[in-house]
């Protein structure tokens, strides 16, 4: 089977740092295992996303020299999908609907053990829970190593489809993932405790798991993931060298950040890239070149 990657950003705001070593990560991987690399719009939020990011971060990713082998797949032309996989989760029985207020939930240590017990509203939609039990996950992360996790512990019964009417990042991700094939998933440690929640819902659907590879985060000079929430600065696609440098050592690729160009950079990484090569930490800090927020007063 051919290597099938991918990069799936959210349109929240522009690329940055953190988004582009997961970027370059995963174009890397797929490159060298000589595979195709494609790139998913997570468009399925719009309260916080912001208007013209996708175009943004398409863009960006042109000028750091990796271009999708697809077209983009954007999650908001893909509701009827996420619908079909919810409904087949309810009619087997796996979900529940929920009223409970954010508040209870957390009052409860955040987490939700089914069943509900707040009493139906009849002038709100409920949010809709899958149930785990005692469901436990066990996987190889190829890069952080062997993985467990008791779902009950760590996600409680979680959402799959919230009370705006929005399908949940874990649902959405797994229909996708098996509608394009993807064959391994590149990605930040930010979401490895998100991957067991995706591997009980593949294996309710009957939908492939893919390996999955977490890299390290990249942290500010606070200790803070660089993220957009955190104030991550924008990467400059007007002159890429500099935050593409920093990212391939950040990959353990110092040699091929010394290249010249941009297309020599990524040519040279794609020749040295190797599993053995990349940090096997959650969490580094990010190195000198790196868009990176003010410090905390």
């Amino acid at each position: 089977m051919r290597y099938r990657g991918r990069f799936a950003p959210s349109p929240t705001g522009p690329l940055h740092f953190g988004s582009l070593v997961a970027a370059a990560g995963s174009w890397l991987r797929a490159r060298s295992a000589g595979g195709a690399w494609l790139v998913r719009i997570e468009d399925i939020d719009p309260p916080r996303e912001v208007p013209g990011a996708a175009r943004a971060i398409l863009d960006a990713l042109a000028a750091f020299g990796m271009t999708p082998d697809e077209p983009p797949m954007y999650q908001s032309t893909r509701l009827d999908a996420y619908a079909a996989a919810f409904e087949r989760l309810r009619a087997a029985g796996h979900v529940y609907p929920c009223w409970c207020s954010r508040a209870e939930v957390a009052a409860r240590g955040g987490l939700h053990r089914g069943p509900c017990t707040a009493p139906p509203d009849p002038t709100r939609a409920p949010a809709w829970r899958l149930r785990v039990g005692e469901t436990a996950i066990a996987f190889e992360d190829r890069l952080q190593g062997p993985q467990r996790q008791l779902l009950a512990e760590v996600a409680g019964d979680f959402v799959v489809k919230r009370v705006e009417g929005l399908y949940a990042y874990q649902l959405a991700v797994v229909v996708d993932d098996a509608a394009q094939g993807i064959t391994e998933v590149v990605r930040g440690a930010d979401l490895l405790d998100s991957t067991p929640r995706q591997i009980h819902l593949q294996r309710l659907l009957g939908l492939p798991t893919p390996a999955y590879l977490h890299l390290p985060l990249a942290l500010d000079a606070d200790g803070r993931k660089l993220s957009k929430s955190e104030g991550a600065l924008a990467v400059d696609p007007a002159d890429p060298r500099p935050a593409l440098r920093a990212a391939l050592a950040f990959l353990g690729l110092a040699e091929a950040a010394a290249a010249g160009s941009v297309a020599a950079m990524l040519a040279a990484a794609v020749r040295d890239f190797d599993l053995a090569r990349l940090p096997h930490a959650q969490a580094l800090p990010a190195p000198a070149g790196a868009a990176l927020p003010a410090p905390l007063a």
